[in-house]
């Protein structure tokens, strides 16, 4: 494969040149995504503390979006630098890892490349793993018992469907139930029966002895007697003409 000539090169490196220049502009203009300043200097406030959490939350993920573009940045600049040194020593144009020549048309979408297509370093996708994922998957990890089937105490996927409850950003289309048609159907288990095991718990109750067990006529039991589960007759005529 040829060689870029002698005025391809030139040309590339105006375009580096150009590059360069534009975001050390745009840097200093903008003092470098406001982390010029401190975060208290962003807030106009001397402490956090009396401030909603929400608004330090807010602060916060901005300061760290900004970082983030700073370090993008600050990579954008380094490999145009490694470009133009590799120009300025002859090298431009060769890929670092196979010694190939790397077509024009590729160094033309991506000048300060020092790399071929096949070799490009973000093409090796890094099989690092964090290390909570030990714990973490499957979902809730060691903390999830659904698999043991002599457990049925609380665990953590209980936490989390407490949690859920009061909502988060899933839709119906998203929800692991695939019959589900609303919102309060969305959660996992969402059909399960909370804080009791039987649907007759859930609206029978006792005085302390335990002797006296009467029946609470809330939603659940009105359900139970339409599903064609309950019989009136079960109760006594004192809480039938209650």
């Amino acid at each position: 494969m040829t060689r870029i000539t002698n005025a391809q090169q030139e040309l590339l490196r105006d375009r580096l040149l150009d590059e360069q220049h534009e975001i050390e502009r745009r840097l200093a203009e903008n003092e470098h995504y406001g982390l010029a300043s401190s975060l208290r200097d962003d807030t106009g406030e001397l402490t956090p503390i009396d401030n909603h959490p929400g608004d330090t939350g807010t602060e916060l993920y901005e300061r760290e979006k900004d970082v983030a573009l700073l370090e993008q940045e600050d990579l954008h600049l380094s490999r145009i630098e490694a470009a133009l040194q590799a120009i300025d020593d002859g090298s431009y144009g060769i890929c670092k890892t196979c010694g190939e020549t790397i077509p024009l048309e590729r160094l033309e979408a991506v000048p300060d490349t020092l790399y071929c297509i096949e070799h490009a370093p973000r093409q090796q996708l890094s099989l690092r793993r964090p290390v909570e994922e030990l714990v973490l998957t499957p979902p809730f990890g060691r903390t999830s018992m659904d698999e043991h089937d002599n457990y049925n105490g609380f665990d953590g996927e209980d936490a989390w469907q407490i949690v859920e409850q009061w909502g988060n950003s899933d839709s119906p289309a998203m929800s692991e139930n695939r019959d589900v048609a609303d919102y309060e159907h969305v959660g996992i288990e969402a059909y399960e029966n909370n804080g009791f095991v039987e649907p007759l718990e859930s609206f029978l109750a006792t005085d302390i002895t335990g002797r006296h067990v009467s029946v609470i006529r809330n939603r659940e039991y009105m359900h139970y007697l339409h599903s064609g589960e309950g019989d009136h007759g079960l109760e006594d005529d004192e809480q039938r003409n209650d």
